[in-house]
């Protein structure tokens, strides 16, 4: 099994408990989820069409600004085990330490991966990942450097699954009038709807549609086209979490200090805090059902999500205290 977070099952067969006694920090997706609308029976009984799939591409495109040909997926995950498969097999290189499955999904299709931990690192590979803002460690990127990257390899990923608070990063826009360039954007993450099992992979018509052959006519369900569409209109909502995920990243840094734990970056869904000791500050809180991610490279390193109603902040500020 790859190292991840989310792994709730872990942390009860260690720490007991059933999981409506959790708080699952593990990750960085949005604990006060976009307020899922009643939908129409016909999301649920009928397969989407091409209409309602070209509808939810359309709503992503205005959101995510991109004239770039626009793929919906189950999850930015999907396009991160395709990719790879759709390209003859080369040297890639992937900016680390971050998401373990880019690194993982390049070797299962048969490419040599070589992990670096600068972007000047990157040119000469005949594939290329960046995730921006990076995971774990919030490190940016600017899109003048990736456009710039984008010319001297073969092929170029640039995984935005945390970029929504942060269009300033975002290549979207540029997506679709090159070739080999993709971006991947997740929708469960800001969104709080992980489970929905949505993303989007972005980029030229001609590199999208071989993707699209391969994702076959239905990849995603009625339910994830209805929700994606009305969640990417409402940008009045997206402008509201952006400031109050800010304001309580800032917060959640002032417990980690007075913790002792020490800010090493993150972006507006996590932070990444360094420690005396990550296995033990992570025993101390799952002791209070509070779970978070460790990292096997790392013996100090930990990584919190945004806690979401009021009881879990007392709980994780009592945790820490």
């Amino acid at each position: 099994m790859r190292d991840h977070g989310g792994n709730i099952d872990k942390a009860m067969q260690q720490f007991g408990g059933d999981p409506a006694d959790w708080i699952d920090l593990s990750t960085g997706i949005n604990r006060a989820p976009y307020p899922v609308p009643a939908l129409p029976d016909h999301a649920w009984r009928a397969l989407p069409t091409r209409a309602d799939m070209a509808a939810l591409s359309n709503a992503a495109a205005r959101a995510y600004d991109s004239p770039a040909a626009i793929l919906p997926l189950p999850g930015a995950q999907a396009a991160i085990q395709m990719i790879p498969r759709l390209l003859p097999p080369g040297q890639a290189r992937v900016l680390a330490p971050t998401y373990n499955e880019h690194a993982a999904s390049l070797r299962a299709a048969g490419w040599q991966v070589t992990e670096v931990a600068a972007v000047s690192d990157l040119p000469g590979a005949d594939l290329a990942v960046i995730v921006n803002p990076n995971n774990p460690d919030g490190r940016e990127t600017t899109p003048a450097d990736l456009l710039a990257l984008a010319g001297q390899v073969g092929t170029l990923i640039v995984d935005e699954s945390f970029a929504d608070p942060r269009p300033d990063l975002s290549v979207a826009p540029h997506a679709g009038t090159r070739r080999g360039l993709f971006v991947l954007r997740s929708f469960g993450k800001f969104y709080g709807l992980a489970g929905l099992r949505l993303g989007f992979a972005l980029g030229h018509p001609d590199d999208i549609a071989p993707m699209a052959e391969l994702a076959g006519p239905w990849p995603i369900c009625g339910a994830a086209v209805e929700i994606g569409q009305r969640a990417l209109a409402d940008r009045n909502w997206a402008t509201t979490t952006t400031s109050r995920l800010r304001a309580e990243a800032a917060r959640l840094d002032n417990i980690a200090l007075r913790a002792g734990w020490a800010l090493i970056g993150g972006t507006e869904l996590f932070r990444l805090y360094h420690t005396p000791n990550a296995e033990e500050a992570q025993t101390r809180l799952a002791r209070a059902h509070i779970w978070t991610r460790t990292f096997p490279w790392s013996d100090h390193l930990i990584r919190l999500g945004l806690p979401g109603p009021k009881p879990e902040w007392t709980r994780i500020a009592q945790a820490l205290s």
